[in-house]
């Protein structure tokens, strides 16, 4: 039997986990707040407007034009605005907590199957932020 086979021990294994990370309250509390901005229209159109400005001003640096005053001083009261906007901020923080809960999984499976043990805190802060592939991250 193939050791990614639906019905491979390991697989059983990891629909566990799935099952455990889908029903832990505080995974729900964070996919709550992203749903809740998702279905709230001023707060993702704020979102993209403060998103879409500050895209356009990394390219307009990154092109070697020099940024006026009013130009930064309007991106930051907008983003100030959107960090204030309780809804957005929810979003923001929850976005953060799952991408990092997302990293730290992928982390501990890839150094399992790197090292071919669970792997130790030590084993885990050497890789420090690196993808454990060896690809000099």
């Amino acid at each position: 039997m193939s050791i990614i086979a639906e019905d491979s021990p390991v697989i059983a294994k990891t629909k566990e986990l799935c099952a455990q990370i889908a029903n832990d309250p505080s995974v729900l509390k964070l996919q709550s707040d992203v749903e809740r901005f998702l279905n709230d229209d001023a707060a993702r159109l704020q979102y993209q407007s403060v998103h879409e400005r500050g895209e356009e001003l990394h390219h307009k640096q990154h092109a070697g034009v020099e940024l006026s005053a009013v130009e930064i001083r309007e991106f930051e009261s907008a983003r100030d605005a959107l960090f204030e906007n309780k809804i957005a901020n929810d979003f923001l923080a929850a976005q953060r907590e799952l991408e990092s809960l997302q990293k730290q999984i992928s982390k501990f499976v890839g150094a399992t199957i790197e090292l071919g043990r669970v792997p130790t805190a030590e084993d885990l802060a050497e890789k420090g932020g690196c993808c454990g592939g060896g690809c000099g991250c």
